[in-house]
């Protein structure tokens, strides 16, 4: 059937619901208007035009102009239609349709359409046709894969306007030119070109061009996982364990780093889950063996094995059935009896109870040693005993494929005589006849004195126990002014229970070696008042006692619970490698608690650190500046923080360490005024009001973070320079928060358009050249921590020595010309350049002063120092009340 006859039936369906138009009353209808062909773009508005003339009885209401799309009424589309008269019974009907914002499914061919009984009146056909950058239908996804096998990926892209060609992308790379075949017609992508095969975590993305532009796909990560391991097998099997050995899974670039055994009876299901398995820990490869012991014998018993690289785990080989070799009977046979037969004796006895630990072959029965007969599996044995009054010692045993079990005690068969007819058992060597009854008396006196003799001395000794404990163990002092109860711990203790701890977790022998040197005893450990809280948990004053000398330590507890063994793994292994670092700018680990608590599954880590006298570096920086009473910071000691930062940083960054959260809050100032890197590692889930929520349960400090790991999530020594530039500007400005007026969320977009922190209005040019080298957008042009620290080194070196600010009086400082940056303090003209970067020269700041422009202020002759002196005085005391006065926390 033809178009027309289509759009003929839908209109008669459609005006069914309309008032029919009378034939005799309207006539001549003709279209003078019809749609025309219009070439748009997304989101723009149209309209177009109809123009119906006809002829009819005035009394008559004008017909109604319906739209058409693809022949299909619009109902609901937004049109106008408004009737003029041209004389007589002549009259024109003008029908306006419009779209606000025009999208895909408009497109289409447009026409009008009037019907008048049985007759239809249609317009010329017209066209609304979009043109703009190209959409995508389908994007690539994120997806694991295993290494070494062969990808494939889809991205479709369309127009209008045509035709349309896709350009890869792996990790921002292209994969294929415009010119390719591939780039028309939109294959997938079934392996890079590079390589047979994908063995390397990449980001995926595609650009799709047409003669109107170019757009961009959302990226799809693929994480290459490791592939299976292979060939699991026993090496060793003996009664009570089994040693194996596996090929270890191929995990492309990146390294096998452990693997998890699994083991169950084989008898549960294949779908057990780890409440149903026997054996399941972590096992550190290479070598790719694992032992298994306190195993049950002649038992079979279900394996497995997954492997994990840095990217994820490998799926679990197929479960292996290994069965432990035969052991002996755990008991000896019961109920041995004898029966008498004129000269012979019916030896008769039980099996053994209890596991056999094997199939049981047989029973031995010694007598007359050395004489040793073998019943099989008889349990009786008749002995003949030719000679009256003889003696003869009896013992049996249950034995298997692996062995004798245990044998029944040694009895003695005797015949008493003839006449009776009787057999005895005798014991092997009868004591003489003894009369009880005195022994009895003398036992009971004895026994009496002994008991009220001990119940006098215990008496005395918890009498003064409690004496002790009540004078010593809570004993009231004062500190800063408020009435406190120290508590004194005990003692002794036992490793035991730190042991018994880390046995239930589970973890790898290796790693219990490890930590031998950071578990402390909880009972070592004496808790004093709170130092702060937050939403990471609490720090708190504590005394920790070594060998009769007790060092004030920060005790720091955390609010976030860890769920899995895994992690818990993962936070012990990263808590000995800190105990390992030994850098004067770097806060050393004193040790690690591990608190149980009733209501969690694992127990609740304490970390205990030096204490540090001035707390964190951002609170003394702000209170310098906002305090009670403001103290003067010389540049000197700003760049000497700097420089503390630079140093344990570059340790750090040598000893392969990522710290990831590199902030003045996160850097704490010993008693020395040096400044000590702290928070690394262990402190990736305590994060506050400076983070940005992503996901679910994740926070990140979007202020400091790299622009690559924002995007990516992707942490390198790199992601800490710039987090370091950031932490600088945070010493220069004494304290201010990055980007003021950002918003977190916009702070991505922020960095993309090329924006950075600006220059603080007191800063050093060649200072702030280092930091702005921090924040340069390809982290290999970003300096290394051993260049930043040699710089800044140089930087404090030239700084004249440090002066009180009230010494000097400026005369004739005109204000700079330089304008103030958007973003806390002034732009530089042009890019700064930063030192020991490849390509780029170095920044010197050079004044010229005028004659007569400091202007020094005398001395009082009759004070020898004066109101200089006095103000002098009263700054030092600044710092100093500064830096004795209240613990500030973390």
């Amino acid at each position: 059937m033809s178009r027309s006859k289509w759009s003929f039936l839908i209109l008669v369906v459609f005006f069914s619901a309309y008032r029919p138009v009378a034939g005799g009353t309207l006539t001549d209808l003709e279209f003078e208007r019809s749609p025309k062909t219009i070439i748009s773009s997304l989101g723009k508005p149209i309209t177009m035009h109809c123009t119906l003339k006809g002829t009819g009885g005035e009394e008559e209401d004008p017909p109604d102009v319906l739209w058409l799309r693809d022949a299909v009424p619009l109902q609901y589309a937004d049109t106008n239609q408004f009737q003029v008269h041209t004389g007589g019974n002549s009259w024109t009907i003008m029908s306006t349709l419009s779209i606000e914002k025009v999208q895909l499914p408009d497109m289409g061919v447009y026409r009008c359409a009037v019907l008048s009984e049985s007759h239809q009146t249609m317009s010329e056909e017209g066209s609304l046709q979009l043109e703009g950058l190209p959409h995508f239908s389908v994007e690539p996804q994120h997806m694991s894969i295993v290494a070494n096998v062969s990808l494939s990926l889809s991205c479709v892209a369309h127009g209008p306007p045509e035709p349309v060609r896709v350009i890869w992308l792996q990790d921002g790379a292209p994969l294929n030119s415009l010119k390719d075949a591939m780039a028309l017609g939109h294959p997938p992508l079934h392996n890079p070109p590079s390589s047979p095969s994908l063995n390397r975590t990449s980001t995926f993305s595609c650009e799709a061009h047409n003669r109107k532009g170019v757009a961009t796909s959302g990226s799809g990560t693929i994480t290459v996982l490791p592939s299976q391991p292979q060939n699991l097998r026993a090496v060793e099997i003996t009664p009570t364990s089994l040693r194996l050995a596996w090929q270890p899974a191929f995990g492309g670039d990146y390294p096998i780093i452990r693997c998890t055994v699994q083991a169950k009876h084989s008898v549960e299901s294949s779908t057990a889950g780890p409440d149903k398995m026997i054996h399941n820990q972590n096992v550190n490869v290479p070598p790719a063996t694992h032992f298994i012991g306190e195993l049950e014998p002649h038992s079979l018993y279900a394996v497995r094995v997954a492997c994990h690289s840095s990217q994820g785990p490998s799926d679990w080989s197929p479960w292996v059935e290994l069965r432990t070799k035969e052991g002996v009977p755990e008991n000896p046979p019961v109920n041995v009896s004898a029966a008498l037969n004129g000269t012979e004796v019916l030896l008769t006895w039980e099996g053994p109870p209890g596991r056999l630990n094997g199939e049981l072959q047989g029973y031995l029965v010694e007598y007359s040693t050395p004489l040793t007969v073998d019943t099989a599996l008889d349990t009786e044995l008749s002995i003949n005993l030719s000679v009256p009054l003889s003696n003869v010692s009896i013992r049996v045993c249950a034995y298997t494929g692996a062995g004798q079990g245990p044998w029944t005690p040694t009895q003695t068969l005797t015949l008493i005589a003839p006449a009776f007819q009787t057999v005895h058992w005798l014991c092997p060597s009868s004591p003489p006849a003894f009369s009880w009854h005195w022994w009895y008396v003398v036992m009971a006196v004895a026994d009496s004195c002994v008991l009220r003799n001990c119940f006098f001395v215990f008496l005395c000794f918890a009498l003064i126990f409690t004496m002790h404990v009540c004078r010593e163990a809570f004993e009231p002092m004062m500190e800063s002014g408020e009435l406190v109860v120290r508590y004194r711990a005990r003692r002794t203790y036992s490793r035991r229970t730190t042991e018994a701890t880390l046995n239930s977790l589970g973890i790898s022998d290796e790693l219990k070696q490890k930590l031998q040197d950071v578990m402390v005893d909880r009972h070592k450990l004496t808790l004093g008042k709170t130092l702060g809280e937050g939403e990471f948990g609490s720090v708190m004053e504590g005394l920790l006692t070594q060998e009769e000398a007790a060092l004030k330590v920060a005790v720091k507890t955390m609010k976030i619970a860890i769920c899995t063994r895994s992690e818990m793994e993962d936070f012990l292994r990263e808590a000995a490698c800190m105990k390992e670092f030994d850098h004067p700018n770097v806060m050393r680990l004193l040790g690690v608690c591990l608190q149980t608590v009733e209501s969690e599954g694992y127990p609740s880590p304490v970390v205990i650190l030096p204490y540090m006298k001035h707390g964190d570096l951002h609170s003394y920086l702000l209170y310098s500046r906002l305090g009670d009473c403001p103290v003067y910071l010389p540049s000197q000691m700003l760049v000497k923080f700097m420089t503390d930062i630079a140093r344990g940083m570059e340790y750090l960054s040598s000893k392969n360490f990522i710290h990831r959260d590199l902030a003045a809050r996160n850097c704490m100032l010993n008693e020395n005024m040096n400044v000590c890197v702290a928070d690394f590692g262990l402190s990736k889930k305590i994060y506050n009001g400076d983070y940005y929520r992503q996901g679910r349960i994740s926070k990140m400090p979007v202020k400091w973070i790299a622009i690559e790991s924002l995007a990516d999530r992707v942490y390198t020594t790199k992601s800490d320079v710039w987090s370091f530039g950031v932490t600088m500007w945070e010493i220069a400005t004494r304290g201010q928060t990055p980007y003021p007026g950002v918003e977190n969320s916009e702070i991505y977009d922020y960095l993309r358009q090329g924006n950075r922190l600006k220059q603080p209005p007191d800063c050093l040019d060649n200072i702030y050249a280092l930091m702005f080298s921090c924040w340069l957008l390809s982290p290999k042009d970003r300096p290394s921590f051993e260049c930043m620290r040699c710089e800044l080194e140089k930087a404090l070196g030239d700084l004249p020595d440090t002066q009180d600010p009230d010494e000097i009086l400026y005369v004739n400082m005109d204000e700079s010309s330089m304008e103030l940056g958007a973003v806390g303090g002034r732009d530089l003209v042009s890019g700064p350049s930063p030192l020991c970067l490849k390509g780029l020269d170095s920044v010197t700041t050079v004044e010229v002063h005028h004659p007569n422009r400091y202007v020094l202020c005398p001395q009082d002759r009759g004070t020898g120092g004066g109101t200089g002196q006095t103000k002098s005085t009263n700054n030092q005391r600044q710092v100093d009340g500064l830096m004795d006065g209240t613990d500030m926390t973390e």
